[in-house]
């Protein structure tokens, strides 16, 4: 796996609640690129509880679309906004268990709308959650100029100067 940079990070004003590192109260997801699967590992914290001990189903949802728009950024280098999004819960994900693993990839693409199916394990390894999100997709020039978007590499596409 090659583990993803991300080109905000030294953004005036980057909080993202998904994957800004700094984010006090955010996610702080990092993503790694798996052949055509993104993929994230994930440590689950007591302040994102629903039930006690159980990861909320609406941390849950945001941790799916975040790493389906790190699927769009990385294999399409471009942005876009999540149309609509599809949760089946399988069984809960314990937040005093261990890191859980997201998986994510590009299942069909028409034109601007980007099927994207989403899987979350559990830190065994089960699968507890499955999510598919239809993705509207920008032009890569009206990413660039409205959305600042920039272009996502791996750690061995950068040279070290």
């Amino acid at each position: 796996m090659k583990r993803i940079l991300n080109p905000w990070l030294h953004t005036e004003g980057y909080n993202c609640f998904g994957c800004a590192p700094h984010s006090e109260r955010g996610l702080r997801m990092e993503f790694w690129e798996d052949g055509d699967d993104i993929v994230s590992q994930w440590m689950p914290r007591t302040e994102f509880q629903g039930w006690h001990n159980t990861l909320h189903g609406g941390i849950q949802a945001t941790l799916a679309d975040e790493i389906a728009s790190w699927v769009i950024f990385r294999k399409l280098q471009t942005g876009g906004v999540t149309s609509k999004m599809e949760v089946k819960y399988l069984r809960p994900i314990r937040t005093d268990e261990g890191a859980i693993t997201l998986r994510a990839h590009i299942v069909e693409q028409r034109r601007n709308l980007v099927r994207v199916a989403i899987t979350i394990n559990n830190s065994q390894g089960e699968r507890a959650t499955e999510v598919e999100c239809l993705y509207f997709t920008f032009p890569q020039e009206r990413a660039r100029e409205e959305f600042h978007f920039l272009p996502f590499f791996t750690e061995d596409e950068v040279s070290e100067d």
